[in-house]
């Protein structure tokens, strides 16, 4: 018998001795799982309370506590039972204990959820304790913990099977709540910030706001196929339109039909906003603002470890031409190339397989991916991308070719994309246009013209700044996660049989 075999066999045996308590209970007790209980504090409130009670003292206090039990000693005299908050101990003894609480112990498991009511006090080694006087069975589990001091090892099963991670790992369990600390986080400062929150839609009938691989649905009643959502960009936009607000934000669930890596995860969480009158060196300061916030809520510094470095997000960050960083790094000064053919060969000359029909502006970033997003550690704003890869930004004064917009990098990753949004009508459908052919002859056939968009634009869409950040990736950052899926509760995965 191989050791999962062997595992199996030991789990199956254990679940049906649970399947056994399990009936003895419904005959001793009647309900096992009732639907409500009354607690009188969580054992972090207890824990505070009783801080400064000494060693060897009973305080007389009757409370009542709930919890999944997770250690057991002496034949149940004492447990350790966990809520979402910590720990507390159990002492059940026929000193303190009702006959009818103590005849419940031979039937609770590790993993069993119960309720307690007891006195409170603080044994002689100063570990806080409550003395039972009633237990309540809440929830029988028919299932056995993986074992306490190794929990899930197995980093397939962790993702699969994250109830299990959390429940064994406290390390997983925190990971989790400074996600909701920091997805709270950016509420919260894009609100004291003057932004307004809105939804909108998930389902499109017509799929853009950026370049991505969609997935396809099918609306049954309207007889239409429709896409999850790749980016909010242009209904935000139709809302500034609409003069609803002029700071406008959203954070919201995207989804892409590409690859998964440590990084991707086929649907993800972004932060976007659009803030009129404003320009993507104002969304600069805001990008910088909003990172000091998060890394001081969550590390109380600016500055934390990730990995085996120290990052600093402590403002102002680098700020760097795209084609000064690829002139820095390759010595290429694609300023000073003037067509697409001299700028393959100054690329190919160097050593850059670019694609034999590639642009000046998808060499300049071709390059700058290759030699240059490796190095941006420290968080760094790359500014004055080419307009060939960006055509919902303004251009640069004096440099048709390049555009404001930038992106923050930081550990060599991408974590936000901003603009100084396109809001000239006419060279808006330009643009939009030249795209769509291009989607067309790379065989993307399905790809449409937003025309309900492009309408509203001819409407009148004030000058703005735009970003979208990738919350999950500041997240990894934040927590010191080296794999997207250590910080989605329950990440893409392949089929259990495969």
């Amino acid at each position: 018998m191989n050791d999962k075999t062997e595992a199996s066999a030991l789990s199956s045996d254990a679940t049906e001795v649970r399947r056994q308590k399990l009936k003895l209970l419904r005959e001793q007790i009647g309900e096992v799982y009732p639907a409500h209980f009354h607690r009188t504090m969580t054992n972090a409130e207890l824990a505070a309370k009783y801080e400064g009670l000494e060693p060897d003292t009973e305080t007389g206090d009757v409370v009542t506590v709930a919890g999944r039990v997770y250690s057991s000693r002496n034949s149940g005299m004492f447990m350790d039972i966990h809520d979402a908050s910590g720990k507390i101990q159990i002492f059940s003894h026929k000193d303190v204990t009702s006959e009818e609480a103590r005849s419940l112990l031979p039937m609770i498991d590790l993993g069993d959820i119960i309720g307690v009511t007891g006195v409170v006090r603080r044994t002689k080694r100063g570990e806080l304790t409550i003395n039972a006087q009633q237990i309540t069975m809440l929830t029988k589990t028919l299932l056995p913990m993986p074992e306490k001091w190794h929990g899930v090892s197995d980093i397939e099963l962790r993702y699969r099977k994250r109830h299990l991670d959390i429940m064994t790992n406290e390390e997983s369990k925190l990971r989790f709540q400074q996600r909701s600390r920091i997805v709270s986080g950016i509420r919260r400062f894009m609100e004291n910030d003057g932004f307004m929150e809105v939804e909108t839609p998930m389902l499109h009938s017509v799929y853009g706001g950026a370049t991505a691989e969609p997935f396809k649905t099918h609306h049954n009643t309207l007889k239409l196929d429709m896409y999850l959502r790749i980016a909010p960009e242009l209904f935000l936009k139709r809302t500034l339109v609409s003069g609803l607000t002029d700071k406008v934000f959203e954070i919201n669930r995207n989804f892409r039909n590409e690859g998964v890596s440590t990084r991707h995860n086929p649907e993800f969480t972004m932060m976007e906003c659009y803030w009129a009158y404003a320009d993507y060196e104002d969304i600069m300061d805001l990008v910088e603002r909003l990172f000091s916030t998060l890394a001081m809520s969550i590390h109380g510094s600016t500055e934390f470890a990730f990995g085996d470095k120290q990052i600093s997000f402590k403002g102002p960050f680098r700020r760097v031409p795209m084609p000064d960083a690829v002139k820095e790094a390759t010595g290429i000064d694609f300023l000073a190339i003037k067509t697409d053919e001299e700028a393959r060969a100054a690329s190919k000359a160097a050593g850059f397989a670019v694609e034999k029909d590639a642009t000046w502006g998808e060499c300049l970033a071709f390059i700058f991916e290759e030699k240059v997003e490796g190095t941006l550690i420290q968080p760094a704003h790359v500014t004055h991308f080419p307009k060939d890869i960006s055509p919902f930004a303004k251009e640069v004064p004096g440099e048709p070719r390049l555009v404001e917009r930038f992106e923050t990098y930081c550990n060599a990753w991408e974590l936000g994309n901003a603009f100084s949004e396109l809001n000239d009508p006419e060279e808006q459908r330009a643009r939009m246009v030249e795209q769509l052919e291009q989607a067309h002859a790379r065989g993307e056939k399905q790809k449409e013209l937003d025309e309900e968009f492009l309408d509203a634009i001819d409407q009148g869409m004030p000058p703005a700044g735009g970003l979208g950040i990738g919350v999950d990736r500041l997240i990894m950052l934040l927590t010191n996660s080296p794999s997207i899926r250590d910080i989605i509760l329950f990440p893409a995965r392949r089929n259990k049989a495969d």
